[in-house]
């Protein structure tokens, strides 16, 4: 589902537009369609390269692709990895984010003396709340903050960005890098990669950004503890659009399933919903999904008159995408599936609105590929345009025009 925002007021004054890309959180699932997605926008979009954007935002599991991409890492060849692609640069184990968080299962052990102590003591001194749930609320203290290790994400991370031609240094990079988390004690979004803040690893930002509560433990930085970025914010779009972005695309794959836009789907058999046969997973999913569609909502209808001069692009799933909801949010197994799924599916949608498109990007120098877009083309045969990145030596070159090309055109 393609959302066009244009610009009221577009302004660019003769000079190069900013092209910026955010990319929200979604775990292993969303990350999935997220690749999906961009990899046809890749190909659709003349005059776009997404490892050669100006500005990138990223969320939970999308700061890591926005990390890569930031890096001149294709979007190839990530799906390489992800999808384990014999010719892959690394090799990708889903079983490595999914360790359980021994050192966390350890602190909290330690503390149960500490705890039973302080149980003993309010007994003795308040015989009359033994009865009450608060007479055990101590015990709260020995539950994990997480069950997962994910000091993995770190590791594995660092590991991508530690070949020549990349960096785990948002200093170090050409284009403009922001992954956000949030201050654990604050409440507050908090984006890493801006002046003040740079000196963290683009790889522990990752963590940070990606640390959903009771499923990886909190991250410690610098003295302060950080949780997922897409508690505060699905999208933070306007960390973009404040870095001055005139196109920004934006793909979120999170959306909420509605049963009346599925013609599969009867009307009478919607009282019978596949919500509640699915349990509680289903139904806190679909609580969830559409918790971050209404504030995608109202973030959307506040940046067209916050920012008149820029261009928003989002790219969503289908609301009648059975397929993208009824698949478990962290399911790795799937996973060629659901990315061939993702591309075709926004391959169609760039068909069906090509016109739209066409004056959404006129503006900006860029045009749509029609003929691409409508070849039989599968997730695979797509990855097989591009040939093996030949690095070290072809990552170096590539950063190294892309700076020469930024000087020139400013």
């Amino acid at each position: 589902m393609l959302k066009l925002t244009p610009a009221t007021q577009p302004d660019l004054k003769g000079r190069r537009p900013v092209i910026g890309l955010a990319i929200a959180g979604g775990g292993p699932l969303g990350a999935i369609y997220e690749l999906g997605a961009l990899q046809a926008l890749e190909e659709a979009i003349d005059g776009v390269q997404m490892h050669g954007l100006d500005i990138y935002v990223g969320v939970s599991s999308g700061s890591f692709l926005s990390a890569s991409l930031a890096n001149q890492i294709t979007t190839t060849q990530m799906s390489r990895i992800f999808m384990s692609s014999p010719d892959a640069e690394f090799r990708f184990q889903p079983d490595l984010f999914l360790r359980p968080a021994v050192r966390e299962y350890f602190n909290r052990a330690v503390s149960v003396p500490g705890v039973v102590l302080d149980l003993l003591t309010e007994a003795i001194r308040h015989p009359e709340r033994i009865a009450h749930l608060e007479s055990i609320e101590s015990l709260s203290r020995l539950i994990p903050t997480g069950i997962f290790d994910n000091h993995s994400i770190d590791h594995f991370v660092a590991g991508v960005l530690s070949r020549p031609g990349r960096s785990n240094d948002f200093r170090e990079l050409a284009a403009c890098l922001r992954i956000v988390a949030v201050d654990l004690e604050t409440g507050q979004a908090v984006r890493f990669g801006e002046p003040g803040r740079d000196q963290v690893p683009i790889s522990t930002a990752v963590q940070a950004s990606a640390a959903l509560p009771g499923l990886y433990p909190p991250v410690e930085i610098d003295g302060h503890y950080y949780v997922d970025g897409a508690l505060r914010r699905t999208l933070h779009a306007s960390v973009a659009l404040k870095e001055g972005a005139d196109l920004l695309i934006g793909i979120n794959p999170l959306v909420p399933y509605d049963a009346e836009l599925d013609p599969a789907v009867p009307p009478d058999g919607r009282s019978s919903s596949r919500m509640i046969k699915g349990g509680l997973p289903v139904v806190l999913s679909q609580t969830f999904r559409s918790l971050i569609q209404s504030r995608m909502q109202v973030g959307m209808a506040k940046y067209r008159t916050e920012f008149p001069d820029s261009s928003i692009l989002l790219v969503e799933p289908n609301r009648n995408d059975e397929r993208m909801f009824f698949t478990n949010v962290f399911s790795y197994g799937s996973r060629n599936e659901l990315v061939d799924h993702s591309y075709r599916t926004t391959r169609a949608e760039l068909l069906e609105r090509a016109d739209d498109l066409e004056r959404f990007l006129e503006p900006y120098g860029l045009g749509l590929n029609r003929r691409v877009l409508q070849q039989d083309r599968s997730f695979v045969e797509s990855m097989s345009v591009e040939k093996r990145f030949l690095a070290p030596m072809g990552n170096s070159l590539a950063r190294s025009l892309d700076q020469l090309e930024r000087i020139i055109s400013r």
